[in-house]
């Protein structure tokens, strides 16, 4: 296990009571460089949507937690926030919730010359992601060749 994924496994379970305690979702956890700079990303979520505050209530508790476990060997910036309208799918709630609804998937390699695709999310399980294109036509997608899936977003 690396360096990152020991630190987002031992975040989220300090995050994981407090987001209990206060009815929240916790959505994904990312221990990332960028730019230079570590970075301890927290998204969580809520029936009806999480506010500014919320977010400040969630940091404020979390990073009394870390300072109190102090097991980050790098300097690091933490951030609580939304995942946004773009989340990604990546757990069984995430798919379970977006069945019948349009996402868009991005492959780590060409298939068929494409490496994007879009359409309503048809069935899932552990290893494949099947969704029905335009024409009513089925694609299905092996989960380790999608670098990416997440509800399409019309504009």
């Amino acid at each position: 296990m690396s360096k990152h994924e020991i630190y987002e496994e031992k975040a989220t379970k300090l995050l994981e009571p407090i987001l209990k305690e206060m009815d929240f979702e916790l959505v994904d956890v990312e221990y990332v460089k960028e730019v230079g700079n570590w970075y301890l990303r927290s998204y969580i979520d809520k029936p009806g949507g999480i506010t500014v505050d919320d977010c400040e209530a969630v940091s404020r508790l979390f990073s009394d937690k870390l300072d109190q476990e102090d097991f980050i060997e790098d300097s690091y910036i933490m951030e609580v926030s939304s995942p946004g309208l773009d989340r990604p799918l990546k757990k069984e709630k995430d798919f379970e919730r977006s069945l019948g609804k349009k996402v868009e998937i991005r492959t780590y390699r060409p298939i068929e010359k494409e490496k994007e695709f879009y359409g309503i999310l048809c069935a899932y399980d552990d290893n494949s992601v099947t969704i029905e294109g335009d024409g009513h036509r089925q694609m299905g997608f092996s989960r380790k060749d999608i670098a990416l899936i997440r509800l399409a977003l019309d504009f």
